[in-house]
């Protein structure tokens, strides 16, 4: 990884073969710095765990890599190409966020086929297809209903097979589980398991560092806007680096959360 002050020209696109780099992001709402010369990348079916205290940056970064803000500096590569001036729907990605977004007008059926009515797709195929969502997350039966009768883990399920059901190559998912009352997080949870397992590429905003720990493939450590730190879990969590690392996890210990 590039350290936070390195300077000079970008590497050529595509060095590195990665599935998704981001190269030597700042990003800056007037005085105030969110990113500082981020740089990261992540492989084909890679689970990528963003870790760091609140307002460390992970949002602001998640939503430069959906298309939804633009970088004050640096870039961003799909497959060697640069996609940062693309709009998001250009970009084949998913985003779920912590707040569900859900249509509360919209029945469970309709949330999940809003973005396959922009298709040409016949009724039939985009039912099969909201068929084969609700079926992944055990909501088989539920789509009649309405978000509202939902419980809060059946929302977040909703909503990220809302994002799976475009068939995006890469999933971004912003502290899903962080508005859930804790029964219900493993229900979440849950469904990212079955999905790493299944080598769905995907980047993770979370607290949660056990389940980090045990799924992720890499672990990304960010705070004031940089990546102070990435590795493999283990690496990360058993023997960390960076003294910015190892003041987090010892937070963290001390309250009971790893």
């Amino acid at each position: 990884m590039r350290s936070p002050s390195a300077s000079g020209p970008l590497p050529a696109a595509g060095a590195g073969g990665a599935y998704l780099q981001v190269e030597r992001v700042w990003k800056t709402f007037g005085a105030f710095v969110a990113l500082r010369d981020v740089s990261f990348d992540v492989g084909q079916g890679e689970f990528v765990c963003l870790l760091g205290p609140s307002g460390c940056g992970k949002t602001t970064l998640l939503r430069i890599i959906m298309g939804l803000e633009v970088q004050t500096r640096g870039r961003v590569l799909k497959e060697g190409r640069d996609i940062s001036a693309r709009p998001p729907a250009e970009r084949d990605f998913g985003i779920v966020f912590q707040s569900y977004a859900l249509f509360p007008n919209l029945t469970v059926f309709d949330n999940i086929a809003y973005g396959l009515y922009s298709r040409r797709m016949s009724r039939a195929q985009i039912r099969a297809r909201v068929e084969e969502m609700l079926a992944l997350v055990g909501l088989v039966g539920e789509q009649g209903k309405y978000p509202a009768q939902l419980s809060g883990g059946q929302q977040q399920r909703v909503a990220i097979v809302r994002a799976l059901a475009m068939e995006p190559m890469l999933l971004l998912l912003d502290e899903i589980t962080s508005a859930l009352d804790p029964e219900l997080v493993s229900e979440v949870l849950n469904l990212l398991r079955e999905l790493a397992r299944e080598g769905m590429t995907m980047i993770l905003a979370t607290h949660e560092m056990g389940f980090a720990r045990e799924v992720a493939s890499k672990v990304c450590f960010m705070y004031g806007g940089v990546v102070h730190e990435e590795g493999p879990p283990e690496q990360i969590f058993s023997n960390p680096q960076h003294e910015r690392t190892q003041q987090f996890l010892s937070s963290i210990i001390e309250a009971g959360r790893l």
